[in-house]
């Protein structure tokens, strides 16, 4: 872990240590921002040679939060979702990534998905970052290659999350 993450990392747990709340996970994202444009910060943990989708590159063994690396290739959309348990922040380092908010409108059951309806729609640009508060459904839709760190408050691997579809 470079200089640069080790200080976001810290100063991420310093924060959500004395707001885990909203409003410190929106100082977190405020935080997030400017590393996005930072051309060594990209080049080392979204550069050319990561084609990986899924890479933690920091977990806090006090507070539980993730910093992850996300490299998508092609063009996706994947359904509207939350993140179970957990807050999450989307930051936009390359590409671009359209993000549409949903209302519930349907509870998913054992045999069938809940229903969101289309709320807002926008495009993250490089250097943007955006967070969902906990049940907070979304879904993104790419058209390209993307690369983007994303923050998960807790490590998500194998935590299972309702399933919704659009209405």
């Amino acid at each position: 872990m470079d200089e640069k993450l080790e200080t976001f990392a810290a100063e991420c747990h310093r924060i959500l240590e004395a707001d885990p709340g909203p409003s410190g996970i929106e100082a977190v994202r405020e935080q997030l921002e400017p590393l996005l444009v930072d051309a060594e910060f990209v080049a080392t943990y979204l550069g050319p040679d990561n084609d990986t989708a899924r890479k933690i590159l920091y977990q806090d063994s006090e507070l539980d939060f993730c910093i992850l690396a996300h490299v998508y290739k092609g063009s996706n959309e994947a359904p509207p979702h939350d993140h179970g348990p957990s807050w999450a922040i989307y930051g936009q380092a390359t590409g671009k990534t359209e993000m549409t908010e949903y209302d519930k409108v349907g509870d998913p059951s054992a045999d069938e998905p809940g229903k969101a309806a289309p709320r807002e729609t926008y495009v993250l640009e490089p250097g943007m970052a955006v967070a969902y508060k906990v049940g907070q459904l979304h879904s993104p839709k790419r058209d390209g290659e993307t690369r983007l760190i994303r923050m998960e408050g807790q490590n998500l691997e194998g935590v299972k999350r309702d399933k919704y579809q659009r209405a």
